[in-house]
This record gives C-alpha cells, sequence and structure tokens, in this order.
C-alpha cells in the first residue's frame, strides 16, 4: 500500500489530498478563493498565492490527521501563477526533504486527466484514451496512448472555453466564476435565439478559438437589450457545440474508442449530456468535486509516475508556462 500527499496550488484553489495507490481517496481538502475574487471579477495573482500561504499547512494537517504517514509527497510545479506555484512546489520539498520521502512534481493538466482514476465509480478506466481538457486556462484534445505519453492534438489559440465563459458572464453581469453562472442563467433561455460563430471549423483542424464568439456576445449586447437567458443559453449552446464537434473529430483521427473529460468545464451540466449521449463510447467524467482543483488528482498522477520510474528532485522549481510531455 502507497499513499501519497498530492498539493494543488496553481491559481485560485489550495487543494491537498492523500490517496491510496493512486485510487482511492484518502483525505481531500479544498480551500476555493472564489469569494475573494468575486470583487474583483477574476483571480488577482498576488492575493491567491498569499492566501495558499495562509491555508496551506492547516488542510495539510487535516487530511494527515486522517491519513497517517505518507511514502511520497507530490505537488503541481507548472503550468499556473508563479506564486502560487511556488507556494505549493516549495511547501510539498520541504515536507519530502524533512519526512526523507520522495517528491514527485505533476504537470497541471496530467494531474486533471488522471482525476478520474480517483473515481470509484468509474474503475474501469484505463489507457489508452483520448482526453479533453477544458478549464479556465486551458482547452486541448490530447492523445493519451500510455501512461505519461501525451500528443496534444488541438488547442486554443485564444481564450479557453473557461476564460471565455469567465468573460461573458461579466458582460452580461453575472457573478463569477462565470461556468456556473451561465449554466444557471441558461436555463430559462433559449438556446437557438442568437446564432453565434463557430469558429476554426473549416477543414480538419483541432485547433479552438473563442474570442470571436466573446466578441459576438458584445456586439448583440451594443445592438439592444436582449434577454441575459437567451444569450447565455446562445452563448452555451454555441461554445459547447464547438467542444463536441472537435472532440468526435478527434476521436476520428486518434482511432481511440475511450474519452477523458476533465478541467473545471467538464462540470457544465451540457457539455456531459452532450458527449455521454451523442459520443458511441465510453466517456469518464470526473464528479463534480474532482472537476475544480484538487489535490487528489495531483497525487493519483503522482502515484502512477512513481510506478514508472519518475521522481522528482529537490533542485526542481516550478514553471508558470510548462509543457505537457
Amino acid at each position: 500500500m502507497t499513499l501519497i500527499l498530492g498539493i494543488e496550488t496553481s491559481c485560485d484553489e489550495t487543494g491537498v489530498a492523500v490517496v491510496r495507490d493512486g485510487r482511492a481517496i484518502v483525505a481531500n481538502e479544498v480551500a476555493s478563493q472564489i469569494h475573494i475574487h468575486r470583487e474583483f471579477g477574476g483571480v488577482v495573482p498576488e492575493i491567491a498565492s498569499r492566501r495558499h500561504t495562509t491555508c496551506i499547512s492547516q488542510l495539510t494537517r487535516l487530511v494527515l490527521d486522517q491519513s497517517g504517514p505518507v511514502d511520497a509527497v507530490a505537488a503541481t510545479w507548472g503550468p499556473g501563477l508563479m506564486g502560487s506555484l511556488l507556494v505549493g512546489v516549495s511547501f510539498a520539498k520541504s515536507l519530502a526533504y524533512a519526512w526523507g520521502v520522495p517528491y514527485v512534481p505533476v504537470h497541471h493538466i496530467e494531474g486533471h486527466i488522471f482525476s478520474v482514476f480517483v473515481d470509484p465509480e468509474q474503475s474501469d478506466v484505463d489507457f489508452p484514451f483520448l482526453a479533453l481538457v477544458v478549464s479556465g486556462g486551458h482547452t486541448c484534445l490530447i492523445d493519451c496512448p500510455r501512461p505519461h505519453v501525451y500528443e496534444i492534438l488541438g488547442s486554443t489559440r485564444d481564450d479557453a472555453v473557461g476564460e471565455c465563459f469567465d468573460k461573458v458572464a461579466r458582460l452580461l453581469g453575472l457573478p463569477y466564476p462565470g461556468g456556473p453562472s451561465i449554466q444557471k442563467a441558461a436555463e430559462g433561455g433559449d438556446p437557438h435565439a442568437f446564432s453565434f460563430p463557430r469558429a476554426m471549423m473549416q477543414g480538419d483542424s483541432l485547433e479552438f478559438s473563442y474570442s470571436g464568439l466573446k466578441t459576438a456576445v458584445l456586439y448583440e449586447m451594443r445592438d439592444g437589450a436582449p434577454s441575459p437567458a437567451d444569450l447565455a443559453a446562445s452563448f452555451q449552446h454555441a461554445a459547447v457545440d464547438v467542444l463536441v464537434m472537435k472532440t468526435r473529430r478527434a476521436l476520428e483521427v486518434s482511432g481511440r474508442t475511450r474519452l477523458v473529460v476533465a478541467g473545471g468545464v467538464s462540470a457544465n451540466r451540457l457539455l456531459r449530456e452532450r458527449l455521454t449521449t451523442e459520443l458511441d463510447i465510453p466517456v469518464h467524467v470526473p464528479p463534480l468535486s474532482l472537476c475544480v482543483d484538487n489535490g487528489a488528482m495531483i497525487a493519483a498522477a503522482a502515484y502512477s509516475r512513481l510506478q514508472h520510474g519518475f521522481v522528482g528532485q529537490l533542485s526542481d522549481t516550478a514553471s508558470a508556462s510548462m509543457r505537457l510531455a
């Protein structure tokens, strides 16, 4: 039995968890900063890093009280906000050194991919598969033939889909974060009230672009006073439409017969429904509690990395723009 302490501080959630053998969550704590950043309409990096510093030791104590000693310590080392990353990486390396256990650095996107592995209802998930990772900072389709071997088939040229949700929510006067706000506002709206663009759908492209969609919403608002519910519903329909169509195309290109969906936007109800009903393959989506950034996904990825001989050095540092490799 191997217990791994996972630490996630890449943005505005402090996540600390202990996972057993890469599959079973022993303890999982997340401190969200949404209520702090909401008044600014987005994440303020300096405030985020200070908040991580304030609560990371308390959360670690909580999970260790439930798990006891661990066999390794893992942390997100990129990409993300540099100040926030440094809090988690420095703390994790200090613990690993003090306890004499391995330190395992984990890429943030790889962590999201492994979030489905700690869902007890998805014990059948396994490589190979196609991954759709959608969040405030990432929109990408990744071919995953085996653990820790990845090929990015397509990614965003500008705004990530979660970032676009946040910006459109702000245009509509809805609270941050935009994903839940727009989903709620769209419940009473007509998804076909406005014909918003689906960018980069020509040819066989697997790239994404959401800046034009955001601008189209702005122009509709300037032209009059349309129903916020109709705008929200039409925007959400267009944003999800692109994700579904590109994912279907990527499945054809890669030949994969299994899909993993992860990241904050994977909590979107419409996206979940369309992918699970329109694709005739197994679709694995993490439970809502694991869609947000959390330490359990980092610990799960770290367990697999240890099993495959990937161990970090205490000289390793964080990187705000680290590529998945």
